[in-house]
């Protein structure tokens, strides 16, 4: 059996493998070039990293550069640590509890 007019009757057109294996290479090059070269910019461009701090983390830097920076008394600082040592120091939960709640207020902006 025959097939005919596989290609509508028109000739069968010769195939060139040099020139396709050429354009093939050509495009491998061009590809690794480009590769290379993004890599090489990767490389040598210096990384821009950045931080920022919530209003919270700067506001909290600040109070410990001024509690670095503020007086110590140091001899009620030894008296009291004597006086903790020896058990003689007594803690009013009431008056502690009034206290820690201002305190945050005066940090958190609340209203007590």
């Amino acid at each position: 059996m025959a097939i005919n007019n596989v290609n509508n009757g028109l000739p069968k057109a010769p195939i060139d493998n040099k020139v396709n294996t050429q354009q093939l290479t050509q495009q491998n090059q061009s590809a690794a070039k480009q590769a290379a070269t993004a890599q090489a910019q990767a490389t040598s461009a210096p990384r821009q990293d950045s931080v920022s701090l919530t209003q919270s983390a700067q506001q909290l830097t600040q109070v410990q550069k001024k509690s670095a920076d503020a007086p110590v008394n140091q001899e009620k600082v030894d008296k009291l640590k004597k006086a903790i040592q020896s058990g003689e120091y007594k803690v009013d939960p009431q008056s502690l509890a009034q206290k820690i709640a201002r305190l945050e207020s005066e940090i958190f902006g609340l209203k007590s």
